[in-house]
């Protein structure tokens, strides 16, 4: 592995100070922020300049913003992005750390799809597919998936009197009791489906958001229920959380907290 260019890493650095704040950067901003000399902040800034990945604030002479050639680079990024590879990456990385069945799903109407899914190498383990189809409501991935849509459109795929199918003696089927339970993994930010589409499996799930900050698919982690308990359920949790963030970064997501 060849070395780092010192004069370019600067200049990323400089780049990725307009990520907080205001997104507006004087010189003497990034010289106190970096602790660079003014001289070599000066070149780098009117190098970046003259490529357009910042330009001087309108009526605000020494300040800059971001200018065009960051936005073209993070579309062609965003161009090039697949969802399914992204979240076999995640899932993957997922599953080596807890060694249980990971999955990536999407909603489709009232139906979760599995878009990509890695597997636990215990003897004991989740069977399933990747583009295997399943009730949403019976889902952790699901829930959290139909949790994260505006009232309206929930009711319009699930309306007051929707008739809520059974995979199992523990599933949802009343879309009061749905929305009850959607209410608190919207507080949560978590999901957790308990034996409700396999008899012998439970599982919990979290949120992956695009560029946008729009839910665009959940990760979920489902284990059998001879290794399940309150902790490990605890454990699995952080760790959905902390992969569906992972995928979420991937897909260009960046949080203001």
């Amino acid at each position: 592995m060849g070395r780092l260019v010192p004069a370019v890493t600067r200049a990323l650095d400089i780049l990725e100070l307009f990520l907080d704040g205001d997104g507006t950067l004087s010189a003497p901003d990034i010289v106190r922020r970096l602790q660079l000399p003014r001289t070599t902040v000066h070149e780098l800034v009117t190098t970046l300049a003259a490529r357009s990945y910042i330009v001087q604030v309108p009526g605000q002479p020494g300040r800059y913003r971001l200018g065009v050639r960051p936005y073209q680079l993070g579309s062609r990024y965003s161009e090039q992005l697949d969802l399914a590879a992204e979240g076999q990456h995640v899932a993957r990385s997922v599953a080596e750390t807890c060694d249980e069945t990971v999955h990536v799903a999407i909603l489709e109407g009232t139906d979760v799809i599995y878009i990509a899914k890695v597997d636990s190498t215990h003897a004991v383990r989740m069977v399933s597919a990747a583009g295997r189809r399943l009730p949403a409501h019976c889902t952790s991935v699901g829930k959290m998936l139909l949790a994260s849509l505006p009232d309206h459109e929930l009711t319009a795929r699930i309306p007051d009197a929707a008739d809520l199918i059974a995979m199992t003696p523990n599933s949802i089927t009343d879309p009061d009791a749905l929305r009850e339970a959607l209410a608190e993994i919207r507080r949560r930010g978590i999901a957790v489906e308990n034996r409700e589409s396999n008899p012998d499996v439970s599982c919990v799930a979290a949120p992956v958001q695009d560029r946008t900050g729009r839910v665009v698919a959940a990760l979920s982690i489902s284990v059998p229920m001879i290794r399940w308990s309150d902790e490990r359920r605890v454990e699995l949790e952080q760790l959905a959380a902390k992969g569906a963030a992972e995928l979420s970064e991937r897909l260009g997501y960046r949080s203001v907290a």
